[in-house]
């Protein structure tokens, strides 16, 4: 009994390592990313603005991307807006892509800022920006994030 017993501790041991070996799959690493974007379009009571992005991950990843926002609120007028967005870390690229809804405010004469915080889930975006045009005012809506 005394040999069965000493075989087993072997294969007690790898088990009881393999409780506390993770593999590097199982701990993958979050990235953190970052966009500047532009964004150009109109409102009157409904807002729709599209553009073009350039996303960059710490971990190497990078797309250019396509940007519809729509959305409806207080808000006039027409602009033009270059800016930021910052992204919560997420695992890859990938999470990034979708809708997120979005909570904007924007104020211009000549000069325009606009600043947006988005959410999707357990991702979040921060958006700010500057440009021209004439804009004021406050929306609720979506902001689509696609491949180019």
């Amino acid at each position: 009994m005394t040999t069965q017993f000493f075989r087993f501790i072997p294969l007690l041991a790898l088990s009881l390592g393999g409780l506390f070996f993770v593999s590097p799959a199982a701990a993958q690493s979050l990235t953190s990313c970052t966009m500047t974007y532009k964004l150009s379009g109109w409102s009157l009571v409904y807002k729709q603005y599209d553009g073009l992005g350039n996303i960059s991950c710490s971990n190497g990843q990078r797309a250019q991307v396509a940007l519809a926002s729509k959305s409806i609120g207080f808000t006039i007028g027409k602009s033009e807006i270059e800016g930021t967005g910052v992204f919560s870390e997420v695992r890859n690229l990938n999470e990034i892509y979708g809708s997120f809804v979005a909570f904007e405010g924007h104020a211009g004469a000549t000069k325009s800022i606009d600043g947006q915080l988005l959410t999707r889930g357990e991702i979040s975006l921060a958006l700010s920006g500057k440009g021209r045009g004439i804009d004021i005012g406050v929306t609720l809506g979506a902001l689509t994030i696609s491949p180019r």
